[in-house]
């Protein structure tokens, strides 16, 4: 007989509370899981799913946020255009929430990026349009210079800026910190996420400074990203190349705080990969893309000095 039992039904946040009157509810209050088969030392690893929002990630809690934050300021109207630059799951997060707000969906999108996402955004309604991913900041086919652009041409619309936008770490500061706090009952070390847009990591960066200055922020960064190399040296570099979707970056994004990071790991292609098919054999766990597993990755092989560490499966 297994030893895991079924834990019964105990308050309102269970998950066999009565229906919830929108797909929109479903999104945070994401479930923490302990892995339990992998070498950590003396560590305990845990990893917030943030694949269970009915957007597939973590970026539909900044999706919610960013489109609350426009139209409580009036940068939104009724039947407006909602224009942004992803790597697919924060265009993802706005076609959940926007599409049924009856907001037409733009997205700008590098063409690096998995077939299964593109043909998930254009299923929910969005309008894809592709565009060079071997091109940097300032060429008028890099992503965001592209977005901003149709967004100055297409009447009535928003260009959401998830890098620039404000609402995106306050998501993070005022939802997902609050909740790894009370699900891990105030007993943490560590917190390792990616950087895409920055938001994650600096909104958790922020709510841990305030409620417990002990927690340190863990970068987790493909190689090739001047992320990490910004953190320990101070250097910018020139970057690389890498095949993790949606994190890293070729440039330092307004929202994104390094002054929060206490520690910065690369982590290869090949890690990441690596960890994704141990984590999904040995731990029965499929995260939503490639950035999850390379902060599993540093986690594991890094620093097992931390007693407890928590993963963000997050990204842009």
């Amino acid at each position: 007989m297994s030893e895991h039992k079924i834990a019964a039904p105990d308050s309102a946040s269970s998950r066999l509370r009565p229906p919830y009157a929108s797909v929109l509810d479903l999104i945070g209050q994401t479930p923490v899981v302990e892995l339990t088969k992998f070498d950590t030392g003396k560590c305990r690893l845990f990893i917030k799913l943030e694949s269970q929002n009915p957007g597939g990630s973590i970026k539909d809690r900044i999706a919610l946020s960013m489109i609350a934050a426009a139209e409580k300021d009036g940068r939104l109207k009724r039947g407006g255009t909602i224009v942004e630059a992803t790597a697919g799951n924060t265009g993802l997060g706005l076609a959940q929430v926007g599409i049924p707000k009856g907001y037409r969906i733009v997205l700008v999108v590098p063409d690096k990026m998995s077939r299964e996402k593109i043909q998930h955004l254009r299923a929910l309604g969005a309008d894809v349009r592709m565009t060079r991913s071997d091109v940097g900041k300032g060429h008028p086919e890099y992503y965001q210079d592209m977005a901003e652009r149709l967004a100055a041409e297409i009447p009535g619309s928003l260009y959401v800026n998830q890098f620039a936008n404000p609402a995106n770490p306050a998501a993070h500061e005022g939802g997902t910190g609050p909740e790894i706090w009370q699900q891990m009952d105030q007993d943490l070390d560590a917190v390792i996420c990616g950087v895409g847009s920055g938001g994650t990591l600096t909104g958790l960066g922020r709510y841990f400074r305030k409620t417990a200055p002990h927690v340190k922020m863990v970068l987790a960064d493909p190689r090739g990203s001047i992320l990490a190399e910004l953190v320990k040296s101070g250097r910018m570099t020139t970057a690389g190349s890498w095949l993790v979707e949606g994190i890293g970056e070729d440039f330092v994004p307004p929202n994104c705080d390094l002054s929060l990071v206490h520690a910065a790991y690369p982590v290869s292609d090949a890690e990441s990969f690596d960890t994704a098919r141990k984590l999904l054999q040995e731990e029965g766990i499929l995260l939503a893309f490639g950035l999850a597993y390379g902060a599993v990755a540093v986690a594991i092989q890094r620093d097992r000095r931390a007693q407890e560490w928590i993963r963000i499966d997050a990204q842009v």
